[in-house]
């Protein structure tokens, strides 16, 4: 789903754009300026170094021939069925 967009009219978002979410989901909405001034998320800088760290060890792992291909991993499971 693309990211919806919402007017300001009156202290209230206006939002008047089709959309397939089910009736009653909330749905949180965040000013661009502020999602872009945190990177696009709500990670610390302690979270983020975590992540980071994460994520340089799966490359390490991939480089090293550690790691599965989930393709594969999900037709074996699909076959299982």
């Amino acid at each position: 789903m693309s990211a919806l967009k919402a007017r300001v009219e009156n202290g209230r978002l206006r939002l008047d754009e089709p959309t397939d979410l089910p009736e009653g989901q909330v749905i949180e909405l965040v000013p661009r300026d502020e999602l872009l001034s945190t990177s696009g998320d709500n990670l610390d800088d302690e979270e983020r170094a975590l992540l980071h760290r994460s994520i340089d060890e799966s490359i390490a792992d991939e480089e090293a021939g550690k790691a599965e291909d989930l393709s594969k991993i999900i037709a074996e499971l699909r076959a299982q069925l």
